[in-house]
């Protein structure tokens, strides 16, 4: 398996970015970052494309809830520099917590002592009132996939439906010929955002 290949860990239930094989365990990296955690080289496949669209947009939704930028520590500043350090050694030990306090250490440390420069950026937020709509130009999509299964997911699927009454109907069909009864449903439509006056 390559490095960046998108696969599904079903003991975690969890969509990760391959990274590489270490001893006996697979290492896996959240998509969009974060700590990376070992799986089972035997169990995990190739992520289906709706577990990649979902934990893509996942990841989007959590970078677009206000993720602060990494801070960068201000040259020349003994603190910052101690700060700095303090948060490679968490990065190194792979202590995520550790890294996070040094970060919003630092964070406070340049609000107090350097005018609230963080990673030598500032940001300007300004509220403009809008609301979110459906496009009533494009339909919605249904789905179901099968989850059910002792080693992995029985992967079965509708496929894309603009009914959820036909999926239903398939969720039928299936657990008659297969008797699973275990279904991952997901709805997916288009939104518009429209300012107001």
């Amino acid at each position: 398996m390559k490095p960046g290949t998108l696969v599904y860990d079903p003991h975690t239930r969890k969509v990760g970015v391959y990274q590489a094989r270490i001893g006996p365990a697979a290492l896996l990296r959240p998509v969009g970052g974060g700590r990376e955690w070992d799986a089972d080289p035997a169990r995990i496949r190739p992520a289906t494309p709706e577990e990649r669209l979902s934990a893509e947009l996942r990841a989007a939704n959590d970078r677009s809830l206000g993720a602060l930028p990494t801070p960068d520590p201000v040259p020349g500043c003994l603190t910052c520099g101690e700060l700095g350090v303090r948060r490679e050694e968490a990065r190194t030990a792979c202590d995520g917590s550790a890294e996070t306090d040094a970060n919003v250490l630092l964070r406070q440390h340049q609000a107090r002592e350097h005018g609230g420069v963080t990673a030598g950026r500032r940001r300007l937020f300004r509220y403009v009132p809008y609301s979110i709509v459906q496009d009533a130009s494009a339909q919605p999509e249904y789905q179901a996939y099968c989850v059910s299964g002792d080693e992995h997911d029985c992967g079965a699927t509708s496929g894309p439906c603009t009914d959820p009454t036909d999926v239903e109907e398939w969720q039928r069909r299936h657990t008659q010929e297969t008797r699973h009864t275990r279904y991952r449903r997901s709805f997916a439509d288009y939104a518009v955002l429209e300012g107001q006056a």
